[in-house]
């Protein structure tokens, strides 16, 4: 039994030498659990899975309701502001931006739910907050 015990406690301190069979066999196994974990244990998502250009970020997502919730940096939308351009044109303008700029929306019909204008503590815009429905 003590030999178990001594074997137990190389492994969780892992003190065997390199090239030793007992060191092979743990390293072969933490990389057949890195292979075959599902991604989905770890919540790893992509944090930025389209390809151009800056100031486009991917929030949230929900697989099962197909929403997504992006922010779109206001320099974006040009020099005018986009305020002032009335609801349709700053819909389309946003929905051209993500098609551009978003590789899983480029070729997809998608919507555009909501947008909102997300202001600083001074009130000057900083960016919006795009909800998707595709």
């Amino acid at each position: 039994m003590s030999k178990f015990l001594q074997g137990i406690r190389a492994t969780f301190f892992w003190s065997y030498d390199r090239g030793s069979w007992p060191y092979d066999v743990m390293v072969v196994l933490i990389v057949i659990f890195v292979l075959i974990t599902p991604r989905n244990w770890f919540h790893d998502q992509p944090q930025n899975n389209f390809s151009s250009p800056a100031g486009v970020e991917l929030l949230t997502q929900d697989p099962i309701t197909h929403i997504e919730i992006y922010r779109l940096d206001r320099g974006l939308f040009g020099k005018s502001q986009p305020s002032a351009k009335s609801d349709a044109q700053l819909e389309e303008k946003t929905h051209q931006i993500l098609t551009d700029s978003v590789e899983s929306l480029r070729g997809q019909k998608f919507q555009v739910r909501s947008i909102e204008p997300i202001h600083g503590d001074d009130g000057a815009l900083l960016y919006y907050r795009v909800e998707v429905k595709h």
